[in-house]
C-alpha cells in the first residue's frame, strides 16, 4: 500500500520549458547585478564561498559570477548555483514576472492524494527555496500546503540510492511504502534500488518497451490504491 508520494518537479509536475526558457535565462541575465548588489549579505556570501570550493580555486566576485553563468549554460546541478538562482527567482515571483507552471493533471491528482491522506513530498535538483517558490506562486495558486517534505541535493545526488534511503528515513516510512515519480530513468533506478516504488512520467515521449519502470503519460494514469498503478 502506498502511503507517501515523492515527486520530481522538472518534466514531472512542471514543463521543462519553464526552467529552460524562463527561469534559467532570468537568473543568468541578473546574476552579475545580484552578486554586486548583495555580495555582502551573509546568505549570499555563504553561497559564493561554496562556489569557490566547488570550483577548487579562489574566486573574486566577478570570477564567481562567470563560473555560475558557465554552470547555468552547462545545466549543472550544483548546490550553491541552485541556492543563488532561488534567491533571484524569489524576486521574480514576487514581482509577478512569471508564475510557476504545474500541469493541471498534476494539480488535480496531488489534491486528490492529499484529501485521501497520502503524505506528499518533493525531491528536486532545484533548491528547497526554489521548490517552495514554484509551488507557492503556481498557475493554480499556492500549492505548498499540499506538501509535507521538501528535499534537494544538499541531502544527496538524485541518481544515488542512498539519497532515497535518507529521504525515506526523514519521511518516516519504509521505502516500499513510497512511490517516486520522475521523468529521468537514472533517478528512478536509484529510487528502485533503495526499495521505493516508481512511476516514469513520459509526457510527449515514446515509451520504452524495455523499461523496468511502469510508464505513464500523466498523473491521471497513476492510482495508488490498492495497486499504486492500477488502471494505468
Amino acid at each position: 500500500m502506498v502511503r507517501a508520494i515523492l515527486t520530481d518537479i522538472e518534466g514531472t509536475t512542471t514543463s521543462v520549458s519553464l526552467v529552460f526558457d524562463c527561469l534559467f535565462p532570468y537568473a543568468r541575465a541578473r546574476m552579475g547585478d545580484f552578486v554586486r548588489e548583495n555580495g555582502q549579505d551573509p546568505a549570499v556570501r555563504e553561497q559564493l564561498d561554496a562556489v569557490a570550493r566547488e570550483s577548487g580555486r579562489s574566486l573574486n566576485d566577478d570570477e564567481a559570477v562567470a563560473q555560475l553563468i558557465q554552470w547555468i549554460d552547462q545545466d549543472r546541478k550544483i548546490t550553491p548555483l541552485k541556492a543563488l538562482q532561488g534567491m533571484i527567482w524569489e524576486a521574480g515571483y514576487l514581482k509577478g514576472d512569471f508564475t510557476g507552471h504545474v500541469y493541471p493533471d498534476a494539480v488535480q491528482r496531488l489534491r486528490q492524494w492529499k484529501a485521501q491522506g497520502l503524505d506528499l513530498n518533493v525531491y528536486s535538483s532545484g533548491s528547497v527555496k526554489a521548490q517552495r517558490l514554484l509551488f507557492g506562486h503556481s498557475d493554480a495558486g499556492d500549492l505548498t500546503p499540499l506538501f509535507s517534505g521538501w528535499f534537494d541535493t544538499q541531502l544527496g545526488p538524485k541518481r544515488e540510492a542512498d539519497s532515497y534511503r535518507a529521504i525515506a528515513g526523514q519521511i518516516g516510512l519504509p521505502p516500499g511504502d513510497i512511490l517516486f515519480l520522475s521523468d529521468i530513468k537514472e533517478e528512478l533506478d536509484a529510487a528502485q534500488e533503495a526499495g521505493m516504488r516508481t512511476a516514469w512520467l513520459v509526457r510527449g515521449a515514446i515509451p520504452d518497451p524495455d523499461a523496468v519502470h511502469r510508464q505513464v503519460t500523466g498523473f491521471g494514469q497513476i492510482e495508488v490504491s490498492p495497486d499504486p498503478l492500477a488502471g494505468s
